[in-house]
């Protein structure tokens, strides 16, 4: 799916937008067992509930893609005949209307999800969507729409206990202490199915949501989907440091660092300035690239690409925001780190003195310690200056 197209579908997540006929739901405790089950008419619920219901689904939608939200992809024997998809598309195709389908989709997920000490709500609805076509300005023109893309929504929100607050109590005119008993929080994590690919149901996929990129729940992956679990974005830095780290060896030279974090970086700044909605991926000939324009051999870029390849697989590609920190350029030492911008890594070298390596950052400017001004130079320097002997 792209930024466009998952945007689409975030617009009809309004009251007034929308082809929701039914909230459906179960409330679980940390003990895995029921405590109470959701059948709500979307319509006859008051509006503020209605936009309650609505902000969580919509919430389940966001983030980045291939970061909080991942594609999952069915095998062609899955979709063919398997319990996993059969459930999927009964509940899809019941528009959830089969109690037994959300039965048995309710205690699969309660069997297999961690979420430790935590109740939690699971909320599943069914939209229509009269899908409009577009004109050649890229303009929806609903009158002309031929498609019907029916999905479902899931979203697993934590229940917590809420917390003690001042409240106005008329009968007392005081005011006392009182507690709002389990708020339901925003989702941890949630699918869409089918995707919308193309503005149309692709059943090989669905859209899985997590609110932590590190965090992407194997277990839920596993029991719902029965695919190999991606990769969180947490997993894809780690390997992509390993790749490079033992491919390159004592050629990753501070500069060649600094060169690769900027060069994705700019991938980045470019990609999101261009408000391009299709996902932005860098692949390994991309990276061996950039490596050779900072001066690496081509038998270590070698090396790297084998690594990248025994890492992630044959022609995988990443999300450059998964593999760097694109807003700040961190160097650690064992005692000690320095963080600069992004676009001013490049005042940071290394060098050898008297047989011992430093890590040199120019002091011309004023220099603070916890917030106090320093001087720079040496004992008896004026302004940072230094004083000859």
């Amino acid at each position: 799916m792209t930024l466009k197209e998952l945007g689409e579908l975030k617009r009809r997540l309004r009251p007034d937008k929308n082809a929701i006929s039914h909230i459906y739901g179960c409330y679980v405790n940390s003990k895995r067992e029921v405590i109470s089950y959701l059948d709500g008419p979307l319509g006859a619920m008051p509006q503020e509930e209605t936009e309650k219901y609505l902000s969580l689904l919509k919430k389940g939608l966001s983030g980045g893609l291939g970061r909080n939200l991942i594609d999952i992809v069915f095998s062609t024997a899955q979709v063919a005949d398997s319990e996993e998809h059969r459930l999927l598309t009964a509940l899809r195709d019941s528009e959830l209307k089969d109690a037994g389908a959300r039965e048995r989709f309710y205690r699969l997920v309660m069997e297999a999800l961690d979420l430790e000490d935590s109740n939690y709500l699971i909320l599943l609805a069914c939209d229509k969507y009269d899908v409009p076509r577009r004109d050649k300005e890229g303009e929806l023109r609903a009158e002309e729409g031929d498609e019907v893309f029916r999905y479902i929504l899931c979203c697993v929100c934590p229940v917590k206990d809420g917390k003690p607050e001042l409240s106005f109590f008329s009968g007392d005119n005081e005011f006392h202490s009182s507690i709002a008993n389990q708020i339901v929080s925003p989702p941890e994590l949630g699918f869409l199915f089918p995707a919308f690919d193309d503005r149309r149901a692709n059943l090989y996929n669905a859209l899985f949501y997590t609110r932590k990129p590190d965090q992407i729940h194997h277990e839920f992956i596993d029991a719902v989907f029965h695919t190999d679990p991606p990769l969180s974005a947490a997993e894809q830095k780690e390997r992509f440091r390993t790749a490079i780290s033992e491919g390159l060896a004592d050629e990753l030279r501070m500069e060649v660092a600094q060169i690769l974090h900027e060069r994705l970086r700019e991938k980045i700044t470019e990609h999101k300035e261009r408000k391009d909605p299709e996902p932005l991926v860098v692949t390994a000939r991309e990276v061996a690239d950039i490596l050779r324009d900072s001066g690496v051999a081509d038998e270590r870029i070698a090396d790297f690409q084998a690594r990248w390849t025994e890492q992630f697989g044959e022609g995988a590609v990443l999300d450059p925001e998964n593999i760097i920190d694109s807003k700040r350029f961190e160097v650690r030492t064992a005692d000690a780190a320095v963080t600069l911008e992004p676009e001013r890594s490049y005042l940071l070298e290394t060098r050898v003195i008297d047989g011992r390596r430093y890590l040199l950052l120019p002091a011309d400017e004023q220099v603070e310690v916890n917030g106090m001004a320093v001087a720079a130079g040496a004992p008896g320097a004026k302004n940072g200056t230094e004083v000859a002997p």
